[in-house]
């Protein structure tokens, strides 16, 4: 590494889309433009070898991305760190906590298909985070390519802002480059792997169409630039670097996304691409960053990417490898140095930092000392997803990031009690690895039950447990996360009272369960107790055991959400009444009066979409009717027909082999999680008589 750390020559940028967009496909194409590797190799590698960034032998097996991967890269002057991300709904955590620590990405986004559902997904995440972005227009080779009508798409769809810098030459098997809007140059790619660039004049043919877009762009960047406003509104041609300057000045802002094109499996438009990142996403100086100082009540800090200011270093993801825990870390601020000592602001625990490396998939290179605004991982250091690093100097958290709840679970164990050691740590490794990834036991039948983002999610964990710690699992059927809540407002008045020969327990608590509606919340506590009624130390107490009774429902077993507890009387008794006694009495005033708030169970429901040829569409669509599925819209385009729906999460169990039974093997599916939504009243009868039957077993053991 340079001795000088030149912080507006650094990009971290991340690289998400919908499934098999071309993500892995494209890295794969930077790696090798940037003499990173020297052989091109594909996702399902037809020379036994998987592309780079998919180093797990299942990722290669399957041609998916499960776990991000990071390396680094140097294009021209600029040294790139990136981040591949997986495209599957299940692996969602994986682009969740990339975008957290990123500080731009490129969304790619099919030719054919266009904006899909995971599209709509990972560009919400990059919202959430206020990442800015460059879009990547891929497979402009395939039949039914259309950029233009996926330019619409991110316009109408996405709501973006979105600006085409190129435009294609040719389209199909005709695809030969691209257009730079900027320069108003052709530019075509040859050579065995694309690697020879030539420049050319626009063909004549093009250039009524070439000068209509370079208007449009010149007039989007007019809209964030003084100066290329006045000159366009003069009918005067702006410079290069003053349109460049405005584009990039609207894309930091948020307010643009310029859209690149070509096709990374044939090699062509890549290069541009890059000097697209190069020219348009921020360096690490131009993001705001903050944290949170918590020797001052948890204010706001904005954190500088200066290297001479107090250590700030986020842990956002963790490995075990071969020599034992990598941790990926995003430096915000200071220095960091292979033999420093850091502190865990989370435990306090004081920690050296026996080895630093940088990262290139699963290969390392070791370095001396890294800088803010860097990525990099660190080996030894025992820590969880999420935890914040400093030099001891200042105590600042960085925000966390955002999990979302579990859909499914299963219970497992292992085949032999031989593997039961090994069965616990992995448990362990994959619990501190991802933190979608949920484990507990059920006290009644004394199962361990995993839980997470759908089925392929608890698929992979259950073959990594085979194939990393040799342990064979037998699971049972997949289990919907339903949830309970209540339908109306209920007053409570509860006294436990429990005198015995010593000192007894006495607490009384009322007050009001309301129905709660809210979305980022699902439960909500209100002390209105006035005059000292209950004491102000045993109102945490009541809190507390409110929240544990929820946990555990008492119509179907799942936790109870949706619920405001509002306390607003109660007694207490000076010597008898203790903190156990008011957690005991809120407990059980929950149990008698939830039945008279009129519970009812709610099911996870899934945005799912579905598709296929057009001779299908009849098939499609009463498969997914036949499943209580809602049809919120359908799309048909180059005889290929798309089907949007809401269906219930339990109705979806061996959907794919029907779907492809019903579509001679042609059509495909994604679905994410969308709400909770009411189970109907039959289903409910059933799924209480099943819940009651399963407690009277329990309880007979």
């Amino acid at each position: 590494m340079a001795e000088k750390w030149d912080l507006q020559q650094v990009r971290n940028i991340g690289i998400s889309a919908h499934i098999d967009s071309g993500k892995t496909t494209l890295t794969e194409r930077i790696l090798f433009y940037t003499g990173r590797i020297h052989q091109i190799h594909e996702v399902k590698g037809k020379d036994g070898v998987g592309a780079t960034m998919d180093h797990m032998e299942l990722e290669q097996e399957r041609g998916i991305t499960i776990q991000s991967a990071a390396t680094n890269v140097h294009w021209k002057d600029i040294n790139i760190n990136i981040i591949d991300t997986p495209g599957h709904v299940d692996f969602t955590i994986e682009v969740e906590r990339s975008l957290r620590v990123l500080d731009g990405a490129i969304l790619v986004l099919c030719g054919v298909a266009g904006v899909q559902s995971q599209s709509i997904t990972v560009d919400r995440q990059m919202r959430r985070y206020k990442v800015p972005r460059l879009a990547f227009i891929n497979k402009l080779d395939r039949a039914g390519a259309n950029p233009f009508r996926v330019v619409e798409a991110l316009r109408d769809k996405l709501r973006h802002n979105a600006v085409l810098m190129q435009i294609p030459i040719g389209l199909e098997d005709k695809h030969d480059g691209v257009i730079d809007l900027v320069e108003m140059k052709a530019f075509t790619f040859s050579g065995a792997n694309g690697e020879t660039i030539t420049e050319k004049e626009i063909p004549a043919d093009m250039m009524e169409q070439a000068k209509k877009y370079h208007h449009e762009l010149i007039g989007k960047a007019a809209d964030h630039d003084d100066l290329v406003a006045e000159k366009f509104l003069n009918e005067e041609e702006p410079t290069k670097e003053e349109i460049r300057a405005a584009i990039r000045k609207g894309t930091l802002a948020l307010n643009l996304t310029p859209v690149f094109m070509g096709s990374a499996y044939k090699n062509r438009g890549v290069q541009k691409l890059l000097d697209g990142v190069a020219e348009y996403l921020p360096n690490p100086s131009e993001v705001t960053n903050e944290g949170l100082d918590l020797d001052k009540e948890e204010a706001k800090v904005i954190l500088s990417s200066a290297p001479d200011k107090p250590l700030v270093a986020l842990a956002f993801k963790l490995e075990d490898g071969r020599f034992g825990q990598l941790t990926y870390m995003r430096i915000y601020q200071g220095t960091m140095k292979k033999g420093d000592f850091i502190t865990n602001v989370v435990n306090g625990r004081k920690v050296k930092i026996p080895r630093l490396v940088r990262l290139h998939a699963d290969e390392m290179v070791d370095i001396e000392v890294a800088y803010a605004g860097d990525i990099v991982a660190l080996f030894g250091i025992d820590c969880s997803s999420g935890d914040t690093f400093t030099d001891g100097q200042s105590n600042v958290a960085m925000t966390s990031m955002f999990v979302p709840d579990a859909v499914i679970s299963l219970a497992v164990q292992p085949k032999s009690k031989e593997g039961a050691a090994n069965f616990s740590k992995a448990l362990q490794k994959f619990r501190k690895e991802d933190p979608t990834f949920r484990v507990h036991r059920d006290e009644e039948s004394s199962e361990t039950i995993i839980s997470g983002m759908g089925e392929l999610h608890l698929e992979i964990y259950i073959e990594r447990m085979k194939r990393e710690f040799a342990c064979e699992v037998v699971a049972g059927q997949p289990q919907v996360a339903y949830r309970e809540t209540i339908g109306q407002a209920t007053p409570f008045d509860y006294t436990h009272k429990k005198q015995t020969g010593g000192s007894g327990q006495f607490a009384k608590v009322i007050g009001q369960f309301e129905p709660y509606d809210s979305p980022d919340k699902t439960y909500e506590f209100q002390n209105k107790i006035v005059g000292g009624k209950i004491p102000r130390e045993f109102i945490p107490a009541v809190d507390k055991g409110f929240q544990e009774q929820m946990a555990k429902g008492l119509l179907i077993g799942f936790p109870v959400v949706g619920v405001r507890a509002v306390l607003t009387d109660g007694a207490y008794h000076d010597v008898d009444s203790s903190e156990m006694a008011f957690r005991i009495c809120a407990m059980a005033a929950f149990r008698e009066f939830y039945f008279k708030a009129k519970p009812t169970a709610l099911e996870p429901i899934m945005k799912v979409e579905v598709s296929g040829p057009e001779e299908f569409q009849g098939n499609i669509l009463g498969q997914v009717n036949q499943r209580r599925g809602m049809i919120t819209g359908t799309q048909t385009q180059d005889a290929f027909v798309t089907v949007e729906a809401e269906v219930p999460l339990s109705e979806m169990f061996g959907f794919s082999t029907e779907l492809r039974s019903g579509t001679q093997g042609k059509g495909e599916f994604t679905m994410e999680f969308a709400k909770y939504a009411p189970v109907p009243r039959n289903i409910q009868e059933d799924l209480v008589k099943k819940y009651e039957k399963q407690r009277a077993e329990d309880a007979k053991k």
